[in-house]
């Protein structure tokens, strides 16, 4: 922390009001538009299940932070409980364009529910979480419950879960480490072996959430 108690090496990623509210809009949209081209007839060639939306018809912010190149997650729910999230954990072109995408895919692609019907989308809270770098955690006990998100990697095995998540469950910190390990397929305790067996990895991210909450 600096001389005023500040956390300088927190993720602070300056989105303004109408910038979070245009993230929103724009995944409606992508979820909108989708279902709109399933009932006209007129989905492009290829995944009926659900083909990402082109970047020439999404609608482009102006030029600023909506252009730079950051992972996000977008998270439905409905009526309090999970319906959809899926996510990219690093950029892959404008951060805009990457909030349609996950936007589509948690709608459509989530492979632990069936696909959202037009019927239900107005019922749909949303969550977006635009995420900080990713990098390998240097000890466990420095996770904080509420600031870190977290990625487990063992072989073919990974799971992630963001932060908010055990801030909604009431975690402490190694119901969090045992529970994101349990995400990947892996022991609850796997975690504790990230600097034994030379196997297991352990990363932790931050991020920007806002959204329904």
């Amino acid at each position: 922390m600096d001389a005023a108690g500040v956390d300088s090496g927190a993720f602070r990623l300056e989105l303004s009001a109408d910038e979070r509210a245009w993230l929103l809009d724009l995944a409606r949209w992508a979820v909108l538009h989708r279902l709109a081209q399933a009932a006209a007839g007129t989905m492009p060639d290829g995944d009926e299940e659900a083909a990402s939306p082109d970047a020439a018809e999404v609608p482009a912010p102006p030029p600023g932070v909506l252009h730079r190149s950051l992972g996000a997650f977008v998270t439905f729910k409905k009526g309090g409980h999970l319906r959809g999230c899926i996510g990219s954990m690093v950029g892959d072109g404008p951060l805009y364009l990457t909030v349609a995408r996950m936007a589509r895919a948690a709608a459509f692609e989530d492979p632990r529910f069936p696909p959202v019907t037009a019927a239900e989308a107005p019922e749909l809270g949303l969550d977006i979480s635009v995420l900080g770098p990713l990098s390998r955690c240097p000890d466990p006990s420095q996770v904080r419950v509420g600031r870190h998100g977290l990625l487990v990697r063992q072989g073919y095995r990974s799971g992630v879960l963001l932060p908010q998540v055990p801030v909604e469950w009431g975690w402490d910190r190694e119901t969090f480490l045992a529970q994101t390990c349990r995400k990947a397929g892996l022991p609850p305790e796997a975690w504790r072996d990230a600097w034994k067996d030379g196997r297991t990895e352990l990363y932790w991210f931050e991020a920007e959430v806002f959204g329904d909450l």
